[in-house]
């Protein structure tokens, strides 16, 4: 069984940083590829980054996000610079064992998640 425990989130000022974390347990098999999505209000659950286990990530959101991971602690972070209203959310982690290297990007792609810390941006 896989469990993905989220922390880090809370409220901060527009043009704050932030670290998220999210910490892995379980066969760690089932989290070959780990990933970072967010979920506004109203709006769709959006992928932000995807990491496998040798630490090469995809950002999909561009240099403001960055993700890397420790393997020897089983966590994944994720590191946000410059934020805005626009980025208030629920940030969840999420765990795929798929083979190969191509990085899942979507949410069907993901077998397992945590429960979502929320980040609220005020301005």
């Amino acid at each position: 069984q896989v469990q993905l425990v989220e922390s880090g989130g809370g409220l901060v000022q527009a043009g704050d940083s932030l670290r998220l974390s999210c910490r892995a347990s379980g066969p760690t098999k089932n989290y070959y590829h780990l990933g970072w999505f967010r979920q506004a209000p109203g709006k769709e659950r959006e992928i932000i980054s995807s990491i496998n286990w040798s630490g090469s990530a995809t950002n999909f959101f561009g240099s403001r996000f960055m993700t890397t991971r420790d393997n020897t602690q089983n966590t994944v972070y994720l590191e946000m610079r410059s934020l805005s209203p626009e980025d208030t959310a629920v940030y969840y982690c999420a765990g795929s064992g798929r083979a190969g290297n191509s990085p899942p990007r979507f949410v069907y792609e993901f077998d397992y998640w945590g429960q979502g810390t929320q980040v609220t941006v005020s301005s």
